[in-house]
């Protein structure tokens, strides 16, 4: 008989590797993680329809109770609308009743100041009115639309000795000047102090049709009852539609 001889590999052929048994517990981990997965999502799903047959069928044969949550619904929403409005309501009570005698505001600082002014053209009936002096302000610390349509840049120049401290210069007008009809597209550029104007700023202002609040009219405006627009003369007309 012919001798078999024993079947040479061919260069390069690799033999299957064989899979040891730390590959084969690996390879059936993997798998039972796999079918354990599948089954916890199948429960999950399964325990969800269930749960909302269950609530679904609840409703059904409980109308009483929707009809119980809807009321209790509705009534808290109304009474929630109410206190809304009856906290407005006071809110504009309390800012009609406002009043500030000169003293209160010297004492103020130069931010409360802003603040004041702010509250006193609310007051007035300037529902938008907002203090935003602070860094990069333009030149405006308080802005405001009146009940006419006309809007407002304030700038606002506190002194703590009143009438007594430094008084305000032209460049403060021109400083605010430039800003507000340009940036802020003011109808009314007032520039308001618990102190004093020095003498060249009533012609540059009435030349730059810019309006001046110094102390007698602050104190007019801030402890009466006038809004500042029937205070100042000359006042541009109410806006068209207003």
């Amino acid at each position: 008989m012919p001798t078999r001889h024993p079947r040479r590999s061919r260069p390069g052929a690799r033999r299957p590797a064989r899979r040891t048994p730390q590959r084969r517990r690996y390879a059936r981990t993997r798998r039972q993680r796999q079918r354990d997965r599948q089954v916890f999502v199948l429960g999950a799903g399964v325990l969800g329809i269930a749960t909302l047959w269950f609530v679904v069928a609840w409703l059904v044969t409980h109308l009483w109770a929707m009809v119980m949550v809807g009321a209790v619904a509705v009534v808290a929403a109304t009474w929630f609308v109410n206190q809304n409005r009856q906290r407005q309501a006071w809110n504009r009570v309390q800012q009609q009743a406002l009043r500030y005698e000169l003293p209160q505001l010297d004492a103020l600082g130069h931010r409360d100041f802003e603040y004041a002014v702010r509250d006193l053209m609310r007051r007035d009936g300037c529902t938008d009115a907002r203090q935003v002096g602070g860094s990069g302000d333009n030149g405006a610390d308080v802005l405001a639309t009146d009940p006419h349509g006309r809007t407002w840049v304030i700038q606002c120049k506190h002194r703590r000795a009143g009438d007594h401290g430094k008084a305000i210069g032209t460049p403060d007008l021109q400083r605010v000047n430039g800003t507000a009809r340009q940036i802020h597209g003011a109808d009314v550029v007032l520039v308001v102090t618990n102190g004093r104007f020095s003498s060249r700023c009533a012609p540059l202002a009435q030349q730059l049709h810019m309006h001046l609040a110094d102390r007698r009219m602050l104190a007019a405006w801030a402890a009466g009852s006038r809004p500042l627009w029937e205070l100042l003369p000359k006042i541009p007309a109410p806006r068209a539609g207003n």
